[in-house]
């Protein structure tokens, strides 16, 4: 991993106290006119937060807790540097301001130009965490650039549950163990750029229709084997160092005074040592949020401005307040805020380009492609229509507080769902000149699809057709439907109709679909090929055409299944809120079985399944084996071997899948991920390849939740072990059984 302390760049150099103290006037504390002594060296972090806050007066204290917001009259509230959220630093103590910044695909749109990340859930669909750890890098290292110190990001909910929530291409999937994982790597790699990585939204904000009103009703077992399990992953496995609780309610309380949520599960059963804070505004009560585990409200103080005389008065106690306290200063500690000032530059674009289009490369997903149209063959191809979503000069980005300035700026749509707060924004990549540069000797031309004949005229004079169509997600709505719905032109175009016509006019069509997440395909027997390639990023335009032209190898996989109808889900119509103050259920009785453990427990075909990518090439599976060590009782364990071989003619990637059907007698999902393995291979190569699944892991991948016993239990009978191939992973190998005695 590239570390920004060594990198060669132009600097100006800001000491974290001079940064501070710039801003002293803007609700410093006054506590001393003389600078403190430093803390007792330790390396210990509660220790480091121990000794700064007995120094500390209440004053001091409550400032911390709470956002130093100013009134915005456009937007309510004002920060510096254009920061989402700032808590003013200490200069007399040493305790450095506190910039919170959006960053779930990259630096928040109001710090500055940024790189644009493929989707989230793009990284997902690489099933790597080394590109899962390239992604969180570029967002650490340019919110470091930029001076900001906490990241927003780490959107882990199960949008699974509710695919047409507009957050999807925000998230890493349905299923806990891969979400939980790319999340953790992600989060990882931002905190070792010396930034408070954050975790989100704390928990079952699966959807936006009436997200400060919704009640997510789920049993125990149902939550902590689904959302909560990625979070437990996510918390676990990259020691991130804050949690935003969200806006809705769990089984009747908020999530942001939700006892249960948050000292019982996170501080509790998971040992959480940071801090919670709240989303925007989604606390409700001075009093319950602190003493049910909430230790910071965002962005102002609208209730904390109250919290000193709930002190005072007993309704909190002064414990609780240095807890809050204390564990916002030792994640301070934790990732190096005190030890490591930051260097404010320009950010690495032209590198984190270069990053941004290889996460798109290994994260697209090829889901057809009839008779190999796909690779094109740039020597022989001799003329190319390029139509819809704007490809000739741009690619589609997401909206909300994930949206970021694109570097060399991007153009803004129009503001398509009222009362829906964002606009869609386009980032500068043209698929289109790539193409062209490619294919230097082929006639490429361009037409918007607003006219669906004029688009099949020109299909039908050309060798191939290329047509482009999109789904625009923001935060603050949801989809009414998987059906491709065009938000982006002033003028929506029927893009289903677009692409039948084209279709009809040339046989050699080729779907590009830029989306926040699933999407149904009523042309998809039509079509020669299609590639998924989510909201693509800062390089999506050449991306898609080194995928197109073979430059790239798709090696995406689904990390969210495909549904064929909206009717297959859970809840066929997203729940809507009867207004926006009365509490309304959302309720979520399929408990664990999202996405495609839904999909298996109800015996419905999906339009295409988790896990499934095509490649341009061939893998097979040989010599699959089963041993197990559960007997073992420091390291419960099972393996699976087998010999992976590249049978085609060109470099490529597989991702070995590997699931576990647990015993009937325990109601679980008919299979669940366990492991998985992506395996680069030449042509002709083989690898001999083990995935061990560690009972021990963070993930609990051989155990249920046991209710009465409040924990998580290998249960007693016999376990089938499946191995999942490129092609299709409905199909799955069996590669045997094991038994675990009663």
């Amino acid at each position: 991993m590239e570390n920004t302390q060594n990198r060669a760049r132009p600097a100006r150099f800001f000491p974290a106290l001079a940064l501070t103290a710039i801003l002293a006037g803007c609700g410093g504390s006054s506590s001393s006119n003389q600078q403190q002594p430093p803390p007792p060296p330790s390396t210990d972090p509660d220790q480091r937060a121990d000794a700064m806050l007995a120094q500390m007066t209440q004053a001091d204290k409550l400032q911390m807790v709470m956002g130093g917001v100013t009134t915005n009259l456009t937007y309510g509230y004002s920060v510096p540097f254009g920061a989402g959220g700032w808590v003013p630093g200490n200069p007399n103590l040493g305790i450095p301001s506190l910039y919170l910044s959006d960053g779930s695909v990259g630096v928040s749109a109001g710090v500055g130009q940024a790189t644009v990340l493929p989707s989230a859930i793009a990284n997902a669909a690489s099933w790597d965490l080394s590109e899962a750890t390239k992604y969180g890098t570029v967002i650490g290292t340019e919110l470091a650039d930029y001076g900001m110190n906490v990241n927003l990001g780490g959107n882990v909910n199960l949008i699974g549950r509710e695919p047409r929530d507009g957050r999807t291409f925000e998230t890493k999937g349905e299923d806990p163990i891969l979400a939980g994982k790319i999340n953790a790597a992600h989060i990882s790699a931002i905190q070792a750029e010396h930034i408070i990585g954050g975790i989100k939204h704390f928990s079952f904000n699966d959807q936006e229709s009436g997200r400060t009103t919704a009640n997510a009703v789920i049993d125990e077992r149902g939550g902590r084997e689904s959302d909560l399990l990625a979070f437990e992953i996510g918390v676990k496995d990259s020691n991130v160092q804050s949690v935003m609780c969200s806006y809705n309610l769990t089984n009747g309380v908020y999530d942001c005074e939700n006892n249960h949520l948050l000292n019982d599960i996170l501080k509790g059963d998971w040992a959480f040592p940071g801090f919670v804070m709240t989303d925007w505004w989604a606390v409700t009560d001075t009093v319950a949020g602190p003493n049910a585990g909430l230790d910071q409200e965002q962005p102002n103080r609208q209730y904390f401005s109250s919290l000193g005389a709930a002190v005072t008065s007993g309704s909190v106690p002064q414990s609780r307040l240095d807890n809050m306290v204390h564990r916002i200063l030792r994640a301070m500690y934790q990732v190096g805020l005190f030890d490591y000032p930051q260097t404010i530059q320009p950010i690495p674009a032209e590198a984190d380009a270069k990053i941004a289009q290889e996460i798109e490369e290994t994260g697209a997903v090829l889901l057809e492609n009839s008779n190999g149209q796909l690779p094109l063959n740039a020597n022989t191809i001799q003329s190319i229509a390029v139509i819809g979503s704007h490809a000739n000069t741009w690619v589609l980005t997401g909206g909300g507080s994930a949206q970021v300035d694109p570097v060399g700026g991007g153009i803004t749509g129009p503001q398509p769902c009222p009362p829906c707060w964002a606009t869609v924004t386009w980032a500068p990549s043209s698929p289109m000149q790539a193409i062209q540069a490619l294919a230097p000797n082929a006639q490429v031309q361009y037409a918007d699809g607003s006219d669906a004949n004029a688009a099949a005229n020109l299909a039908a004079s050309s060798q191939a057709a290329i047509v482009f169509v999109n789904n625009w997600g923001s935060e603050g709505m949801d989809q009414p439907t998987l059906g491709l719905t065009d938000y982006v032109d002033t003028t929506p175009i029927n893009q289903d109709a677009l692409v039948s016509a084209v279709a009809a006019a040339n046989p050699h069509t080729i779907v590009v679909i830029e989306s926040d997440g699933p999407v149904l395909m009523p042309w998809l027997s039509q079509v020669s090929a299609v590639l998924e390639a989510w909201f693509p990023g800062q390089n999506g335009g050449p991306a898609i055409a080194d995928l197109l032209f073979g430059v790239a190898n798709p090696s995406g996989k689904l990390p969210i299944t495909f549904p064929a109808a909206d009717s297959q889900l859970p809840r066929p119509v997203t729940p809507q809120p009867p207004d926006g103050v009365t509490p309304f259920n959302v309720n979520y009785t399929e408990g664990y079985n999202v996405g495609y453990k839904w999909f298996d427990s109800q015996g419905l075909t999906p339009l295409f399944p988790f896990g499934f990518g095509l490649s341009y090439t061939t893998f097979t599976f040989t010599n699959a084996s089963l041993a197990n060590n559960l007997s073992s009782t420091s390291s419960p364990n099972f393996q699976v071997a087998f010999a992976l071989t590249n049978t085609g003619t060109v470099a490529g990637s597989e991702v070995a899948e590997v699931y576990l059907g647990m015993p009937a007698a325990l109601n679980e999902p008919p299979r669940r991920l366990v492991g998985w393995q992506k395996i680069p291979l030449q042509p002709g190569a083989s690898q001999s390849i083990t995935i061990e699944v560690d009972q021990n892991d963070s993930s609990h991948p051989l155990s249920y939740w046991d209710t009465g016993g409040n924990a998580w239990t290998l249960g007693a009978g016999t376990y089938t072990v499946y191995l999942g191939d490129q092609d299709n992973v409905a199909t799955l190998t069996t590669v045997g059984t094991f038994t675990v005695a009663q």
